[in-house]
């Protein structure tokens, strides 16, 4: 006998047809997880540290600056445990092997080239000159395998003063890449698009991007940016609305990520010099509002950085050190997954505060992810929420290499694909 209803065929579908739009809508502006791999930092140089060597040169020299300071001033993996104060021992020895191989391996993940703040106002043909180079030399380290994983510029803003400057150097630099690699452009390419104040900024950038595809015959759609929150009308506009949210939607799909900056936005609130930190209040309140903003619609979060450099005595390193380990350790756990580093020496605790926090939390994530999946329940009864941020975690620890596949298959009994499907990707 079927089962008795009450609700009417015609008032069901009348409920379908009403709520197709927000369907549509959800679909278009919350897909989810782009399901690629978040570098989990950027390192910023200004342009005219290129002028006498390519970019895996570059690269090179700051896995060896670090990999020198790393054995001067913590040579073993007790010495690190005791500097950073917050690995475990048993963690210790393969955390420190594992900075070690990465700083030789591959010491920066994404790098970009900088023509704002860290360059400044040059002449037009200086800077003509820069952004040439600059696409040249990323073209050939992409070419001979010496390329970081993601690499691009940081133009300057989108402000009438330094408007056509910053456009100039966007429409050199993209040119150039793809006469260089014939009329392809580099899968890691990263743009950065600074001091965003209003959306209508970002629409201006979305569309210089769509008109260079149009006129290349690129794919449309192909080339996407950050959106650097510096200034306090990035949080909140005139009109009392969450204007980075507008944001997101201004750049029509073309937003990859929101990258906080801890000075610019910090002096923008008044806070003083000696007070502005990634862990400041107003630090806290705009990456909230970031955060939400940015959940479910793909587009990625970068913390700021410290300007408290490992330079100088052993004392002093180890006092740096400590305090950047402490900040991206934070970061992670209010689930910023990526940085900015400005320096050689601020390499080694970023790797080892990433790996510390992905290994010491894979044998309970695991287990809690396998419990789940074979609904045992175990300790936690977990819920498809939670085990989706569960696989997340996991693949971002494989991303960096804090965690090996074989060993998270064993744990979890999950491989790449099955996590995969579990995190929505």
């Amino acid at each position: 006998m079927a089962a008795r209803t009450t609700f009417s065929s015609t008032l069901r579908e009348r409920i379908e047809a009403d709520l197709a739009g927000v369907d549509a809508d959800l679909a278009a502006r919350y897909p989810g997880d782009p399901g690629t791999r978040q570098p989990v930092h950027t390192v910023y140089v200004p342009a005219d540290a290129l002028a006498e060597r390519g970019v895996g040169d570059l690269v090179g020299d700051w896995g060896r600056q670090a990999l020198d300071l790393l054995d001067r001033h913590a040579p073993d993996a007790a010495a690190l445990a005791a500097v950073v104060g917050q690995i475990d021992a048993p963690l210790a020895v393969d955390v420190h092997d594992r900075v070690r191989a990465k700083l030789e391996r591959e010491p920066v993940e994404d790098l970009r080239i900088d023509f704002e703040d860290g360059y400044g106002p040059r002449p037009d043909a200086e800077e003509d000159a820069a952004a040439e180079r600059a696409a040249r030399l990323v073209a050939e380290a992409v070419a001979d395998g010496t390329a970081p994983p993601f690499v691009g510029i940081r133009m300057k803003c989108m402000e009438s003063a330094v408007r056509a400057r910053g456009v100039r150097t966007l429409d050199l630099f993209l040119t150039g890449l793809l006469d260089a690699g014939d009329g392809a452009l580099p899968e890691g390419l990263v743009l950065t698009l600074p001091k965003v104040t209003y959306p209508e900024q970002v629409a201006a950038m979305a569309r210089l991007l769509a008109g260079f595809e149009e006129a290349t015959g690129l794919p449309a759609g192909r080339i996407g940016f950050e959106i650097q929150i510096e200034t306090t009308q990035a949080i909140l506009g005139a009109d009392g609305r969450a204007t980075v949210a507008r944001m997101i939607e201004a750049a029509g799909g073309r937003a990859t990520s929101l990258h906080y900056g801890t000075f610019d936005y910090s002096a923008s609130c008044g806070v003083s010099a000696a007070y502005q930190s990634m862990e400041h209040p107003v630090a806290d309140h705009a990456k909230a509002v970031m955060q939400v903003a940015a959940a479910g619609t793909g587009v990625r979060l970068s913390d700021g950085s410290t300007n408290v450099i490992p330079t100088g005595p052993t004392e002093q390193v180890h006092a740096a050190w400590q305090l950047h380990h402490r900040l991206v350790r934070r970061s992670l756990e209010r689930a910023y997954y990526q940085g900015w580093d400005m320096h050689p020496g601020h390499l080694p605790t970023r790797y080892a505060a990433v790996y510390s926090f992905y290994r010491e939390g894979l044998g309970a994530a695991a287990a809690r992810l396998a419990a789940y999946v074979a609904r045992t329940g175990g300790d936690v009864m977990d819920e498809p929420a939670t085990a989706k941020a569960l696989s997340g975690y996991l693949l971002r620890g494989l991303d960096c290499g804090a965690v090996d596949a074989t060993e998270v298959e064993k744990a979890a009994g999950l491989d790449r694909k099955a996590l995969d499907a579990l995190a929505g990707r």
